[in-house]
């Protein structure tokens, strides 16, 4: 199987981790030996409620039961969809009640950039410095890292940059601009949140000048933050919110909300001004619907910030010099890139799935399911001191 694998699917990286999964549940993925990995990534975030919770494996049976793709997005009325759609609104300030079901993150990006020179007429649109939103050709048009970008250009026209947390960067975001996009956290970056009220300032400047404010709540958001979604933590509230990721507990999907209005002008002139096949498919929504009630009518939201304590306290470690981010979405900073890549290959060894971020190569990506123990916490948090222990 390894060697199909390298032979037959096409790669991301030269040295992939390789685990050949046999199955997986709760917080665990167990391979071919059936050797258990106690999972601290949780899919890149893409799993709140850990690996195939009952609640969501019985939705999608349910709807395997009555019908699976039928129609391209937005023409049938079908249940899931229609319920998921509406119960997001509920969750969602009054102005972000119509959402655009897609099939991932990065297409949500897409779609939501549409939107906003749609709707605006305008053409600019602000991104962050280190901001990752996804690799479609939209969306990494949004990314400011040249070695990235520049095998791929040219790439969608009228993207500026300003940095994070900056204020004075703000005078960037003029009457040119249609939409200003930015992770509610900076998760690639290293997890690196908004000070000062920064997110309140831009939110000030884009209502001056008339520009959208378009949030990606991709990783941030379904409680991963002790909050709902991210942008709550930090009164300020977008125009268009971007979810994925969490969202389909497991099943790929992606998201945009909007206001009704706002919405409305991507159904004419032209028509269909996004489409999509299999945007909203019911097995999917299905998925996601029980996900999001899972996650709002439980307590997980509320143990989160608890959870986020007892990582903070059993890392305690000379080697881990800071440990950013909120609630459940964690990066752990080693003296190194190289003291980060060890940890994470030796805690594989050991059984522990770790992962790195995009851009920040001292970081120890600490995403679980929002289900984990307390007992898994400390016992990962173990082997990672261990591990950190026994260096050079």
């Amino acid at each position: 199987m390894q060697d199909d694998f390298f032979k037959y699917q096409a790669q991301t990286t030269p040295h992939p981790l390789a685990v050949e999964v046999s199955h997986a549940e709760g917080s665990y993925i167990y391979d071919r030996s059936n050797n258990a990995h106690l999972d601290f990534v949780a899919g890149v975030s893409a799993l709140p409620l850990g690996h195939r919770h009952p609640k969501v494996v019985d939705a999608i049976k349910n709807q395997l039961d009555k019908y699976m793709h039928v129609m391209v997005y937005g023409e049938y009325i079908q249940q899931p969809a229609v319920e998921l759609s509406r119960l997001l609104a509920k969750h969602l300030p009054a102005s972000l009640d119509t959402t655009y079901l897609v099939n991932s993150g990065t297409e949500a990006i897409d779609g939501s950039i549409k939107l906003a020179r749609r709707y605006t007429g305008r053409t600019e649109i602000i991104a962050a410095k280190n901001a990752y939103h996804g690799n479609t050709m939209g969306a990494l048009s949004l990314m400011d890292y040249q070695e990235r970008k520049r095998p791929f250009l040219p790439l969608i026209p009228d993207v500026r940059h300003i940095t994070f947390n900056c204020e004075f960067c703000l005078n960037n975001i003029t009457k040119k601009s249609a939409a200003v996009v930015l992770e509610t956290i900076q998760g690639g970056a290293g997890f690196i949140e908004p000070k000062n009220d920064y997110l309140k300032k831009v939110r000030q400047r884009c209502t001056e000048v008339g520009a959208l404010l378009i949030l990606d709540e991709i990783q941030p958001g379904f409680g991963r933050t002790g909050k709902l979604f991210g942008f709550e933590n930090y009164n300020c509230m977008p125009d268009i919110l971007v979810t994925g990721k969490g969202l389909g507990g497991g099943m790929p999907i992606g998201a945009f909300t909007a206001s009704n209005e706002m919405m409305s002008s991507l159904k004419d002139k032209p028509k269909l001004g996004h489409i999509t096949t299999f945007g909203g498919h019911p097995v999917i929504a299905a998925a996601a619907l029980a996900t999001l009630k899972e996650i709002t009518e439980s307590n997980l939201i509320l143990q989160t910030l608890e959870k986020e304590k007892l990582f903070r306290k059993h890392l305690k470690h000379p080697r881990i010099k800071e440990i950013r981010g909120l609630g459940l979405m964690l990066a752990a900073l080693t003296d190194s890139a190289e003291i980060t890549s060890e940890v994470i290959l030796k805690a594989k060894d050991r059984g522990l799935i770790l992962f790195w971020l995009l851009f920040e190569p001292k970081a120890i990506r600490i995403t679980p399911p929002l289900t984990i123990s307390e007992e898994e916490i400390i016992k990962g948090c173990k082997i990672i001191t261990d591990i950190l222990d026994g260096l050079a």
